[in-house]
């Protein structure tokens, strides 16, 4: 017998997108002349243009939300699907939902499906907590004896026994989203969907859910299919990624991989390349160039994995004293790292040139995200900033590999860089 709990073949949805038309001031609002002309307009088309004519409209536009999607998921597999805004993640759960009608494709899936696609869904914003249980539960194909067997647990799950016999509209987001999660989680679906709702509860809520999901997968044997832009979050739950670009399957497979991809893949050509250039011998530019040397293409680094800073300094005069140095910054613009070269290592303030200097790290240990680097080059005797640079050389790290795919991430692991080893290569 197949385990296969969800069949997709070549699944696809269009949307009519509507353009206002140039001369809008006239279409904004509609008088009887302007009914009576359309009419004319309609009656020239139908009767009067050969048999088979189709008149063009550029106010209409066809999009493909989602086009040729293919895969198929088994039993008590967690699925992860990321893709940048619009790739057509939403519109896919949608329809595996039965929400929303595909325009082309099959769908064969088995087994109930439980969906949380947006705060507040499936809930009555004048009924109480406690009677959008049993709503939600009725709506997910639930008896009522089910639903009671199981109403300690859900309330529970989600914290909110203060606020039982209160109407729902006056929750909070967060606390919409527990509650319609408890209720989803704990009513034995075979197919668990999740959409990055869960971005609007806190962080304690948020890793609380990312381990029931991994029981209700591991241990119950059911499904979920997970959608987030957290690469951390996909990382810890699903072992397998669905990658989608503009409505098409990029990739699937392993999560490690797909996330390599995702980081990679929707960057701009200037991106790209995970380095800083400036010309060479440009007054007051001491710094000629920087890079980092990832595990990875692209500018993506692998946790734990050796990595290198490399930077150019032009030196137009000799100096009794410089000093240099760099952090390391996350997108937030906090300070995570800082490295010096001391003034033993600057044998290249002697004499005018540019010189290498490499900052070698054994174990670069920093969390999943994305940084830049921030530079100072400075004269120590003086005390004189020559040149300070922010938000160079732009790369990523990823807690996956494809030689550790099993890999979890721990939140209580900490920030850790073992000495770093200052290396100046030849005079260039």
């Amino acid at each position: 017998m197949s385990n296969i709990i969800i069949h997709v073949e070549n699944l696809g949805k269009k949307y009519v997108i509507s353009h206002q038309q140039e001369n809008s001031s006239r279409y904004r609002y509609k008088a009887l002349r302007d009914v009576l002309a359309d009419g004319a307009k309609f009656i020239t088309k139908k009767f009067i243009k050969p048999s088979g004519y189709k008149m063009p409209n550029p106010a209409r536009e066809e999009f493909w939300a989602l086009k040729d999607v293919s895969f198929e998921i088994k039993q008590g597999e967690a699925i992860g699907v990321i893709g940048r805004n619009g790739a057509g993640k939403s519109t896919l759960l949608k329809v595996l939902s039965r929400i929303t009608e595909p325009s082309q494709g099959r769908i064969a899936i088995k087994g109930r499906v439980a969906s949380l696609l947006e705060v507040g869904t499936g809930f009555h914003p004048e009924l109480t907590g406690r009677e959008n249980i049993y709503l939600n539960g009725s709506i997910l194909g639930m008896s009522r004896t089910e639903i009671k067997k199981k109403f300690d647990e859900i309330v529970a799950f989600a914290e909110v026994e203060k606020f039982l016999d209160t109407p729902v509209k006056r929750y909070s987001s967060g606390m919409y989203v527990r509650l319609a999660f408890s209720v989803a989680a704990h009513l034995e679906p075979e197919i668990l969907i999740v959409d990055e709702v869960l971005a609007v509860g806190d962080s304690a809520f948020q890793k609380k859910c990312l381990g029931k999901m991994g029981d209700v997968a591991t241990k119950e044997g059911r499904t979920v299919l997970f959608v987030s832009h957290s690469m951390q979050a996909i990382a810890q739950l699903t072992k397998r990624c669905i990658l989608l670009s503009k409505g098409n399957v990029q990739f699937d497979g392993n999560t490690s991989k797909a996330i390599q991809l995702y980081l990679t893949g929707y960057k701009d050509d200037a991106e790209q390349n995970a380095c800083y250039q400036a010309p060479l011998n440009k007054t007051g530019n001491y710094v000629a160039w920087a890079r980092v040397h990832t595990s990875e293409e692209q500018g993506v680094h692998c946790w734990g994995k050796p990595i290198t800073f490399e930077f150019a300094l032009h030196i137009s005069k000799p100096h009794e004293s410089l000093r240099f140095s760099f952090q390391v910054v996350n997108h937030l613009q906090q300070p995570m790292c800082i490295f010096w070269s001391f003034d033993s290592q600057a044998q290249y303030c002697q004499q005018p040139g540019t010189f290498i200097l490499r900052c070698n790290i054994p174990k670069l240990r920093l969390y999943m995200g994305s940084y830049t680097l921030t530079t100072w080059f400075s004269e120590r005797s003086s005390q004189t900033l020559l040149e300070n640079l922010r938000e160079i050389c732009p790369f990523e790290i990823t807690m996956h590999s494809i030689e550790r795919p099993d890999y979890q991430w721990q939140a209580d692991e900490c920030t850790y860089l073992e000495d770093a080893v200052w290396q100046i290569a030849e005079k260039i």
